[in-house]
């Protein structure tokens, strides 16, 4: 990352600084001039949150803080620009209203706010923004968190970012080993012979129409002490191109976007990223399958009926439900883990999208306790949790005359019944996130900005981080 937060134990003398504040009272600690307050006092009744003091030798930004932490969020989104274009460096936020919470907010909007994916253009125009000081009652702890999840959302959003000519199925386990190495948690990548001595028939299946082998990572971040007796298991699509297959999608600006169908594991791989670097107490596994999708001679065709991992026979409607297929096989597998629950994460389907838009995380599941927990953990982050119904009466619509299942369901519910098509792969507590509206933004939107927004690992380490607490 090359962004990096600090703790200031001591708000500098003519370095640019953020000040957040809730009122004029809690300026009276910091040495304005008379001039200077009478411009603040005006520019508050004015009802502007923010104000810009220019000293020449150094930027004051007072910014009054907001009772909702996105609201400071999206404050430090709008003067994220302000500081880029006066070339700032480093600054320091300085919490003067003594709340701990909104400074993490306000430094992470800021932070989020930086991000860049350059890595193909010629002539890099760099963000002039490399530190953030952050004064406050945040001690070293929450920020080494605070570092780890803005580090693990980029890594997430540059997985998404990446055009399929450099991430092909081989080269993201390439990458996800490389991460391991960085993060410090463990990985074993499962090649084609393993795959298919494993009998993962939706995984190969896709995978027929690919020039490239398929790929099953396995990450596992298991520190010496930890407070669960069994493992969290975090599941991603890695659908690392999708053309729909046979089943082609309609028109060539329906694929354009495609190399992010493989969102969800990038959000598992960003969050075994966090985890590991914030050393959190808990034994989590990943497992990200990964594959392209494509039309060859060779292809999966709809009509087919494919056996999965845990024997189940499938028939295959429609060549572009693929990611429930990969999926399947990953369920099944992490059985074997006697998990104490399981997440998914996954662009699925476009009737998530479709549902809620960009602006949340549509979820479903037969855990309760996880649910809620989750819904909690999105608000904090503003990942908001959409829970949809998981009724045993959608099951109805994935029968098939001649298998187990068939792999789409009917042309209502879209989303339920893929989430219901994997919930017959479990035995476990388990919630299925699809993530298709969020995960890719065609225009800039918030902190996110465009592209690859990492929805997922602010999520999932604030759901993990109070669990393990």
């Amino acid at each position: 990352m090359d962004l990096l937060i600090s703790l200031a134990k001591h708000i500098p003398d003519s370095q640019s600084m953020v000040l957040l504040c809730q009122s004029m009272d809690n300026l009276s600690s910091f040495s304005f001039s008379e001039d200077e307050k009478n411009y603040i006092q005006k520019s508050f009744d004015k009802d502007n949150k923010s104000v810009t003091i220019n000293r020449y030798n150094q930027f004051v930004f007072v910014q009054k803080t907001d009772e909702k932490l996105e609201g400071n969020r999206l404050a430090a989104k709008a003067l994220h620009s302000s500081i880029c274009q006066e070339k700032i460096a480093h600054i320091t936020v300085v919490d003067l209203s003594n709340q701990p919470k909104v400074a993490w907010a306000f430094t992470e909007g800021l932070a989020l706010s930086n991000y860049q994916f350059l890595k193909y253009f010629t002539d890099k125009k760099e963000n002039s923004l490399k530190e953030i000081s952050l004064h406050s009652a945040n001690g070293e702890e929450e920020i080494n968190q605070l570092n780890a999840v803005i580090e693990g959302t980029y890594v997430a959003k540059d997985l998404v970012n990446e055009p399929f000519s450099y991430l092909t199925a081989m080269q993201y386990s390439q990458d996800i080993e490389k991460m391991g190495k960085e993060a410090g948690f463990k990985v074993e990548v499962l090649h084609k012979k393993k795959i298919e001595a494993l009998k993962m028939g939706g995984l190969l299946a896709v995978n027929k129409g690919s020039i490239d082998p398929p790929t099953f990572s396995i990450m596992e971040w298991k520190p010496k002490t930890y407070s669960n007796s069994q493992p969290i298991v975090l599941v991603g699509k890695g659908i690392v191109y999708d053309t729909g297959g046979l089943s082609l999608k309609p028109t060539a600006n329906s694929m354009d976007m495609m190399k992010c169908d493989m969102g969800g594991s990038a959000a598992v791989v960003g969050t075994m990223y966090t985890i590991a670097k914030a050393k959190l107490n808990l034994h989590v596994i990943g497992l990200v399958p990964a594959t392209d999708n494509r039309p060859s001679g060779n292809a999966y065709a709809p009509g087919d009926v494919i056996t999965m991992h845990d024997g189940t026979t499938v028939e295959v409607l429609n060549t572009d439900a693929e990611g429930r297929l990969i999926l399947a096989d990953a369920l099944s597998f992490a059985k074997n883990y006697k998990p104490e629950l399981v997440i998914d994460l996954a662009t699925l389907t476009g009737a998530a999208a479709r549902a809620i838009g960009k602006r949340g995380v549509v979820a479903m599941g037969n855990d309760e306790g996880t649910m809620q927990k989750l819904k909690e953990s999105g608000k904090n982050v503003h990942e908001r949790i959409a829970e949809m119904p998981f009724w045993d009466d959608y099951k109805e619509d994935l029968k098939s005359p001649i298998a187990d299942l068939k792999n789409l369901g009917g042309a209502e519910a879209g989303a339920i019944t893929a989430g219901k098509f994997l919930e017959h792969f479990t035995d476990y507590p388990y919630t299925h996130l699809d993530i298709a509206g969020p995960a890719f933004l065609l225009a800039p939107y918030t902190y996110h900005g465009k592209g690859g927004t990492g929805v997922g690992v602010r999520l999932l380490f604030d759901f993990l981080k109070t669990k393990s607490e």
